[in-house]
């Protein structure tokens, strides 16, 4: 999507393109994070709200869902440049008024970007678009409520509405968001989950018996050798950096798997200790693999292959014999399948790597002791994310690297709370266990057919089978893939509801009516008739721990996510017969809900007691704490899995969406990558010299994305064409400018996430105008 209304953000006379950096931090990141934190909120206001940041005593940053240590361990300035944006986003001054609403009409705010959309404030009170209108007006919360429930109400099947989750909703919220779900009668819980690690859940299911990683802050500080695989965690997850200097500070490796050479695995400059000031920073990566796209599991498969001739060569030295026999099915078939299909030339064309390469990281596997591995969307949104996630946890099973300190499988989360959503039961296909659970406890009868996830929910809008989509939180518009399939599927609904802070693009895509319910952010004081309220949130390594915001709220008539969510849900059910919830209750003392979690949810018993833990709690993990598995013959699962060369016609190439330094998600907070060399403009596509030179481009040329794929091609249109040292063959355009081009239908086997991370493309000359060429 172009820009328009007069937004000249992607003005292709603005776009400077440099050379990359070579470290990150330092203090150019303090620098852009206090003039983005002053300019939004103001001096004084920034300093009493980032002090808060991520501290025991404060809020959980709205960004990324990396941890914090122990209370007594941490900094007083607890967040990265990310992070402070974030704040600044949410606890700006601007504000969204009625009189905004009039001035701009739906159809302007279409052709707006998403960076002036996000920029203009915080939403202050109600607004609805009637049917055949092109504004928003103000509504009251009773009349909003009353529209939502007329709608459900009105639908032929609850299966006909849709509630789908982003990953900054508390627990609390979360969890009676799929209580009012399940009571109106579907499993239709779509969430962020399933565009990001979905595939990291379905393949650690699948084979340690819990969806989530097994390693602690701890752990990962005490690893002998980390491998950051299909990661950027300079951009991504900023605070990871501190993690990994003290990984090679206490003498351990690391070594980078990515098709993109990033600033913050090659040099780290802590703007929090000297050497990241005045210094030159710590190297971080001591190898560096330039891995081509959808080249991980051939990787993993070759390293198994390298530890399992190892042993051969040394019987009983390499692996961990006891561990497998004891704890392990599979590992025979599994050594099997790899020594007997796997081929050289094979890892050598999926990889583009040499052997040689592959060989130094087996040395380095072979000398550590404890190995971990993260990883991110680089890994989980490909056609084969899932069974090359399994390779990694057949790497890690053969030499007993699951289940012990210092070592396991990390994959890090992005939202803030998008793991504690799914532990609270926002998933389309929540086991029987928890639906029992749930039942017994509030005395109805849950749904147990599977609901939609995103995918399938975008289908059944363009279909016609989900009528009614409420959103809470996030972006669903701009993140869901095959863009213009999935705002046509949007406008098709009768009604959409967006629970807000801040205006984005599913504002502007809307259904026939639309509401908007603004909230409060978690920067702010949540004021209930049982008092102050605090939430919780769960980090990506299982830490539960409490927010609670102190800055008064943007807006006299904004209310909390959970005061919406029981409001709606109270006009919505409350002539049902099974409807025995006491909504107006939950909204008033959070307390009652911790207390209903506490009998549902396996981990926390006693949750309000142990939430007052300075630091919160952790969450059980079977295979962490006592290397129990729980899959049904109760022992880690290897997997045979076929590697397949992902072979491209001669003049295309696999493109990966990514993200900029300015954005979190498709929150844009700025139009730089500094990291990238790329300033002021977003419509940019990183290829590499030679594959350019072969294809006739020049650097600087402008050119359409086609995107190739079964059903016909997809373009995105006007984008420059930037030299950049990505791996051969392989491009790299941010998102969410380039999910047009995710086919609806491409999705990743078993867990159906698009598949963002290897589309099929080719460059051609653009042929429409450039916005601002001269």
């Amino acid at each position: 999507m172009g820009s328009g209304g007069g937004d000249l953000e992607d003005d292709d006379a603005r776009l400077r393109v440099g050379a990359p950096a070579s470290s990150a931090a330092g203090l150019p990141g303090v620098g852009h994070a206090l003039a983005q934190s002053w300019e939004r909120m103001g001096p004084g206001r920034a300093v009493r709200t980032l002090r808060l940041v991520n501290q025991d005593h404060g809020f959980d940053c709205p960004g990324c869902a990396w941890p914090e240590h122990a209370p007594g361990e941490r900094s007083v300035v607890e967040f990265c440049e990310n992070g402070a944006k974030a704040v600044a986003e949410e606890a700006t001054r601007s504000r969204v008024t009625r009189e905004f609403f009039a001035a701009h009409p739906v159809s302007d705010l279409a052709g707006r970007s998403g960076h002036w959309l996000g920029s203009r404030g915080r939403i202050v009170e109600p607004m609805y678009r009637a049917p055949g209108a092109d504004r928003y007006v103000p509504v009251g919360w009773d009349e909003a409520f009353g529209i939502v429930a007329a709608e459900l109400a009105g639908l032929d099947s609850p299966d006909e509405a849709a509630f789908y989750t982003s990953g900054r909703t508390s627990n609390e919220a979360a969890f009676v968001w799929q209580l009012f779900a399940r009571m109106f009668g579907t499993n239709n819980l779509p969430d962020c989950s399933n565009m990001c690690h979905e595939s990291s859940g379905a393949a650690l299911t699948s084979t340690i018996g819990v969806g989530k990683g097994s390693v602690t802050l701890a752990d990962l500080e005490s690893a002998d050798l980390v491998l950051v695989v299909g990661q950027n965690p300079g951009t991504n997850h900023p605070r990871m950096l501190s993690s990994l200097e003290r990984v090679k500070r206490a003498g351990g490796s690391i070594v980078a798997v990515n098709p993109l050479p990033e600033a913050g695995l090659l040099r780290f400059r802590n703007p929090q200790q000297v050497r990241g000031i005045v210094g030159r920073g710590t190297a971080l990566a001591d190898q560096f693999l330039q891995i081509r796209l959808n080249g991980d599991m051939a990787l993993f498969q070759a390293l198994s292959r390298r530890l399992l001739d190892a042993e051969d060569a040394a019987p009983g030295t390499v692996l961990d014999h006891a561990f497998l026999a004891e704890h392990t099915s599979g590992f025979t078939e599994f050594a099997t399948h790899v020594r007997g299909h796997l081929s050289e030339a094979d890892v050598a064309a999926a990889t583009g790597l040499a052997a040689a390469e592959i060989d130094e990281l087996a040395g380095r596997v072979l000398a550590a002791d404890r190995v971990v591995v993260c990883w991110a969307m680089g890994l989980t949104q490909h056609a084969n994310a899932v069974a090359t996630i399994q390779e990694v946890v057949n790497f890690l099973l053969l030499r007993g690297n699951i289940g012990r300190p210092g070592a396991g499988v990390c994959p890090v989360r992005g939202h803030s709370n998008v793991q504690g959503d799914r532990t609270m039961g926002i998933w389309e296909k929540m086991p029987d266990a928890f639906l029992d659970a749930l039942g017994a406890e509030f005395s109805f009868a849950p749904p147990r057919a599977h609901g939609h996830d995103v995918v399938e929910t975008i289908r059944a809008m363009r279909d016609g089978r989900v009528r009614v989509f409420l959103g809470l939180g996030g972006n669903f518009v701009a993140a869901g893939p095959d863009s213009a399939v999935t705002e046509a599927a949007m406008r098709a609904c009768r009604l959409t509801v967006q629970v807000s802070t801040t205006l984005n693009r599913s504002h502007a895509v809307t259904g026939r009516a639309a509401l908007i319910l603004p909230t409060l952010g978690r920067t702010e004081v949540d004021v209930r008739a049982g008092g102050a309220q605090q939430v919780s949130v769960e980090d990506s390594m299982g830490m539960v721990h409490a927010s609670r915001g102190t800055l008064p709220p943007a807006g006299p008539d904004l209310r909390s996510e959970v005061a919406i969510v029981c409001g709606l849900a109270e006009a919505t059910l409350a002539r049902r017969a099974d409807d025995s919830v006491d909504w107006a209750g939950l909204a008033g003392d959070y307390r009652r809900i911790r207390g209903h979690i506490a009998r549902v949810v396996p981990g926390f018993e006693d949750f309000d007691a142990r939430l007052a833990a300075p630091g919160g709690f952790q969450l059980p993990h079977p295979p962490r704490d006592s290397r129990t598995f729980p899959t049904p013959d109760g022992r880690a699962a290897f997997t045979e899995n076929v590697c397949e060369v992902l072979r491209v016609p001669p003049g295309h190439m696999l493109l990966q969406t990514v993200r900029s330094h300015d954005q979190y998600n498709t929150t844009i907070y700025g139009m730089d990558d500094r990291y990238r060399g790329v300033r002021r403009g977003r419509r940019v596509v990183l290829v590499h010299p030679d594959d350019l030179a072969a294809l006739g481009l020049a650097d600087g040329v402008h050119v359409d994305l086609v995107g190739v794929w079964t059903d016909g091609e997809r373009r995105a249109e006007n984008f420059r064409a930037v030299a950049y040292p990505t791996a051969r063959g392989c491009a790299a355009a941010y998102f969410p400018e380039t999910n047009v081009l995710v086919p609806l239908d491409s999705t990743a086997a078993r867990s159906n996430t698009p598949t963002s991370k290897s589309l099929l493309i080719r460059l051609e000359p653009a042929r429409g105008p450039v916005a601002g060429a001269r």
